[in-house]
């Protein structure tokens, strides 16, 4: 076969080319299951089979709900798709009344979903959603038809039929429709077609490592129903890598310490808790132990790409990794580690440095739903390719372009047919074949992209002055201090901030200065404590100007979370709601 150019094509692409006894495993009933690539692409006939006989049509909607990534997904994503229905993934997440939106939008006629919690939630809308005829679980649950219902038996006449069906499919064709959590209004369906993702994902390849096609083992945990890790699920079948599901993200260092993963992809806020528990360890350990690590850190903050920095510095970091980051990769089970690739979010040039010191490959990139989704990426497998503080370079057939006021502007063949059923949404972002961002960015004279803010996040305080809040969020998460902050002002006298402190690494500070605290209300209503943020917030304020600086911080003594409606599903802070949430404690800083 070819290059796949449509998004079931890539698992027919492996078995032609390096067909594999292990594709896929994930846990079904406390029991690892693991797909071959002959047993996934014979289960996924059964299920576009049996999806046929349930009557579905091209073009028809089809939902797909799991509260963790798992082989039954993948199969019924190629199942769909082999039919020339439209996978509609949706996060397990959302409320009942985006659930009700959604599938009443997107017209669905079927769902599968994985648990009993999910469906008993989409039960609970059914009444008011005339279109959806059944939903099937991959779960056992009482009274709920199971996924393995639609195996349709081997029948030639009817998988002659999936065949030709199959055959039709242009790499134009629909492939997804997929709803973003948005942080404001109704979710938006990103519409993407075959052509689409399936080129993202051929491009992408080349910023990879150079990872042994039917031996690599993969990581997945970032939920499959965002276009970023459905991607990349491609690029892991086009390069040969088993994929491993997790269980959840609460398991994840039982999980790598299973799979001994070569990738994985990531969100900076995971990179900031493996970060925070490693610092947090490392100079607790007391003695000799403690002195060694914070001089093996304090090298490894100062990393540059290709040998940078020379050759002195290089041989220090070379003894740094093996006296004290090859036991923390060993601990991590990351020994085998060749990238751990970063998006979603902006990942700290600290974090940046110190994982790619410690051995620990992490690649940021930077892309969105609407482009399929990467644009651009840093990779380590060729010179140049790499620099700190910047999301990368674009990968092939991508363009960058900016408009007047800095916004960034994307056009190739990742770019989205449009938003489902709004043309005037659509008309808003796409113009003469470019899609507007919303983000503000640079391009720097070697052609590494800086995000620097997004548009409509900006805001003026009273005097008039603009503020970017992400790029002051960014900087105070330096402070080991600050786990979540969200900066506010619009229309204010000054910036100031909402703060979660990283209560761990509080607590270790009160311990060792004798200020008897433990409860997480009593170290937040600490003056000490307070003023020891306070002074790490001081000292990061100074790279920015007068009227950027943080004037005022609210420690809080509550996560932002995605239950607590203060997250997205892709860990963005849902600035509306949060101002909503904490106006009194607003009102007390500006009083």
């Amino acid at each position: 076969m070819s290059i796949p150019k449509r998004l079931f094509d890539f698992a027919y692409h492996q078995l032609e080319n390096f067909p594999m006894e292990k594709m896929m495993t994930s846990k079904v009933e406390d029991v690892y299951k693991t797909y071959s690539t002959q047993e996934y692409i014979d289960t996924v006939n059964a299920c576009s089979r049996g999806l046929l006989e349930l009557g579905v049509k091209p073009g028809e909607k089809v939902g797909l709900i799991s509260h963790n990534n798992r082989c039954e997904w993948n199969v019924m994503d190629a199942a769909i798709l082999q039919v020339g229905a439209v996978n509609v993934p949706i996060y397990p997440t959302m409320t009942e009344d985006d659930y009700e939106y959604i599938f009443n939008h997107a017209e669905l006629s079927y769902c599968f979903v994985s648990n009993d919690d999910l469906f008993y939630k989409v039960d609970r809308i059914k009444k008011n959603v005339k279109t959806l005829i059944k939903t099937f679980t991959f779960e056992p649950v009482a009274d709920a038809p199971r996924w393995t219902e639609i195996h349709a038996v081997p029948n030639d006449e009817v998988q002659v039929a999936v065949d030709k069906i199959k055959d039709g499919v242009k790499e134009d064709d629909l492939a997804t429709i997929i709803y973003t959590s948005g942080t404001t209004g109704l979710p938006k369906g990103v519409m993407l077609s075959h052509r689409n993702v399936a080129s993202n994902t051929i491009a992408s390849t080349y910023r990879l490592p150079e990872m042994e096609k039917g031996t690599a083992r993969v990581l997945s945990f970032l939920p499959v129903c965002h276009i970023y890790e459905r991607m990349i699920h491609y690029l892991y079948m086009y390069n040969g890598a088993h994929i491993y599901f997790a269980e959840s993200l609460e398991t994840i260092k039982e999980d790598l310490a299973f799979s001994k993963p070569h990738m994985f992809t990531a969100v900076p806020r995971l990179l900031e808790k493996f970060y925070d528990g490693i610092v947090s360890k490392g100079s607790s350990a007391g003695g000799v132990k403690s002195l060694i690590f914070n001089w093996a850190l304090k090298v490894v903050l100062k990393w540059e790409p290709a040998g940078k920095n020379g050759g002195f510095y290089e041989w220090k970091l070379g003894l740094a990794r093996k006296l004290v980051f090859s036991k923390v990769k060993e601990a991590l089970s990351l020994t085998h580690i060749q990238a751990v690739a970063s998006g979603s979010a902006a990942l700290q040039s600290r974090l940046a440095r110190f994982f790619n010191g410690a051995g620990i490959p992490v690649l940021e990139g930077y892309g969105l739903t609407e482009t399929s989704p990467v644009c651009t990426v840093n990779a380590d497998n060729s010179p140049n390719l790499l620099k700190v503080g910047t999301v990368g370079k674009a990968i092939k057939d991508v363009e960058i372009g900016f408009e007047p006021d800095g916004e960034i502007k994307i056009k190739g063949p990742n770019v989205m047919i449009g938003y489902y059923k709004d043309p005037e949404k659509t008309a808003e972002v796409l113009k003469d074949g470019w899609f507007l961002t919303g983000d503000i960015g640079e391009l720097d004279s070697e052609g590494f992209l800086k995000i620097t803010d997004r548009k409509k996040e900006l805001f003026k305080t009273s005097g008039g002055k603009y503020i970017a809040p992400q790029l002051l969020e960014n900087a105070m998460k330096a402070s080991r201090f600050i786990d979540q902050i969200m900066v506010i002002g619009e229309n204010r006298k000054f910036p100031a901030a909402l703060v979660v402190p990283n209560i761990d690494a509080l607590r270790e500070w009160c311990r060792r200065h004798k200020i008897d605290v433990n409860l997480k209300k009593e170290i937040i209503a600490n003056k000490q404590v307070q003023d020891r943020v306070w002074r790490d917030v001081e000292n990061l304020n100074t790279e920015f100007a007068q009227w950027e600086r943080i004037k005022k911080i609210k420690l809080l003594d509550k996560d932002f979370s995605i239950e607590g409606g203060e997250l997205t599903p892709t860990m963005k802070l849902k600035r509306k709601p949060i101002l909503h949430k904490y106006a009194e404690v607003i009102e007390e800083i500006y009083a």
